[in-house]
């Protein structure tokens, strides 16, 4: 992990740091500094002037948003791009963005007050994948290939085959890095649903992972995730299609800051078929 980015999470551990303090290690970085400003200056916040000062883009989009994306940009940097079947790197941070884009709005839904967290947690959920994938090929290319389009979940023919899976690996990552314990059990959580009312957070990333994967053509978890997510939202919860039309929007509004294409198929052509109650 580059050292500014583990400086911003020491600094984070310290709720009296305001702007001032964060500033300073990603000012030490002009590669940093130029990836930060250029994200604050996109339409995604739409500010009517540009935002030439780090401390400034700060106090204006908040520490965690900054923090999160820095973080972010420091894991993108270290990942491979193995040659593994049919694992492709952009499409992997495709499907990531999308699932913390979801998480994050699915927070805010719940009231839950680490919806920042939320989405750097679900944008690194997957994190562990491409380090596997390129230490463990062969073992990768047949789960990869026995996933069956998605028919069948990566973590369970990891559990199968090796006897852990990749969320079990990001957790571990994220505290080798020292990240917030919180924030690694965020992400170990991806995979095993919780619908108790004291872990909401995780509900919301087991779901964010439920959403179908870009490279797939049939989305076979739909029933389950459409249960899930009448039964976890709050009373007055848009309906599933019509939070999908936001997730996209939203979607399309942040890909470009992270140099990301759009999918082809969008969340809510996903929901085409589903019932009208939906």
């Amino acid at each position: 992990m580059p050292q500014n980015a583990i400086r911003l999470l020491e600094l984070s551990q310290n709720p009296d740091n305001g702007p001032s303090e964060f500033a300073v290690p990603i000012e030490a970085d002009p590669g940093l500094t130029g990836q930060v400003l250029r994200f604050v200056n996109s339409s995604y916040f739409g500010f009517s002037q540009e935002i030439s000062s780090v401390k400034l883009a700060i106090s204006l989009v908040g520490i965690r948003a900054i923090k999160n994306f820095a973080l972010w940009s420091a894991v993108f940097s270290l990942m491979p791009n193995p040659k593994c079947g049919p694992f492709d790197l952009k499409i992997l941070w495709q499907d990531s963005l999308r699932r913390a884009v979801f998480a994050r709005r699915f927070g805010r839904l719940l009231g839950l007050s680490e919806s920042e967290d939320l989405f750097a947690a679900a944008l690194l959920q997957n994190m562990a994948i491409p380090l596997l994938a390129k230490e463990l090929p062969t073992e990768y290319q047949d789960i990869f290939l026995r996933r069956a389009g998605g028919q069948f979940r990566l973590s369970d023919l990891e559990q199968e085959t090796l006897g852990w899976t990749h969320a079990e690996a990001a957790g571990f990552i994220a505290r080798h890095w020292h990240l917030p314990p919180s924030f690694a059990t965020l992400i170990e959580a991806h995979d095993e649903l919780t619908h108790a009312p004291d872990r909401l957070g995780e509900a919301t990333m087991a779901l964010s992972s439920m959403l179908p994967p870009t490279i797939d053509d049939e989305w076979f978890e739909r029933e389950a995730f459409l249960e899930a997510y009448m039964q976890i939202s709050p009373t007055g919860a848009p309906p599933a299609t019509e939070f999908f039309k936001a997730v996209d929007q939203e979607f399309e509004e942040f890909a470009p800051v992270l140099k990301l294409s759009v999918p082809a198929k969008p969340l809510s052509e996903w929901l085409q078929d589903a019932t009208a109650s939906v």
